[in-house]
């Protein structure tokens, strides 16, 4: 079944850009288009898509409310987002992604890099560049701990090779390189991720790096 994708932006002209690039892909269909947040929330309901691609500042009800509220406790459906923003550094962002997006994506990215964006978030993985994840998060390092505090109670219900994965996965690494780096397989990884997210009641990696930094178990600069 080809991967349902519901277009919000506030601009017609570029919800019709995305339309084109899309529909041209046998996986992908577009099933309805909204201009605000509020109008997102609305075919999130109606239309149930798997994929929600969100712009972040918009009138009514901005991207990262929207983005909360569809991934949510109270969520209505099974809908993954995934953020479109003019800007690399946007503090917005790092909001969407606490807020429960699945990673985020330049608006003038490649087509071919879109579409395989959305394809990733669709499948249940997270879609950020570990370059820019290293980026966003230091660059709002004032808005994150010092590393001073206390560690949550809730990392210490992780392993010591758990606890290891997650400072790999909020530095960037992929899941081969960490494979690369503690000499085990990637499937081992992959299963330390799993334990990692299921653990802290966290949905992705992406939301692992952010709470990685919140915690202070990383600091913003550190490597």
């Amino acid at each position: 079944m080809a991967i349902r994708v519901l277009l919000v932006d506030d601009q017609p002209l570029l919800r019709t850009g995305f339309r084109m690039i899309l529909e041209a892909e046998q996986d992908l269909a577009v099933v309805g288009e909204a201009g605000d947040g509020l109008q997102a929330l609305e075919q999130v309901r109606a239309l149930q898509p798997d994929v929600v691609l969100m712009d972040i500042r918009m009138p009514r009800m901005d991207g990262v409310e929207a983005t909360r509220q569809i991934t949510g406790p109270a969520k209505d459906g099974p809908a993954k987002v995934l953020v479109l923003t003019t800007f690399d550094l946007d503090e917005y962002v790092v909001e969407a992604l606490r807020a429960g997006a699945s990673g985020f994506l330049l608006k003038d990215a490649p087509a071919d890099e879109l579409v395989q964006a959305i394809r990733v978030v669709a499948a249940g993985e997270a879609m950020l560049a570990p370059s820019i994840t290293r980026r966003l998060l230091d660059k709002y390092a004032g808005h994150l701990p010092s590393g001073e505090e206390s560690v949550p109670d809730t990392l210490h219900t992780l392993t010591e090779r758990e606890v290891e994965v997650l400072k790999l996965v909020a530095r960037g690494l992929s899941n081969a390189e960490i494979a690369a780096d503690l000499f085990v397989s990637e499937t081992t990884v992959k299963t330390h991720v799993g334990h990692v997210l299921t653990k802290l009641g966290l949905r992705d990696r992406v939301q692992a790096a952010v709470y990685a930094y919140e915690s202070g178990l990383v600091r913003p600069g550190a490597q």
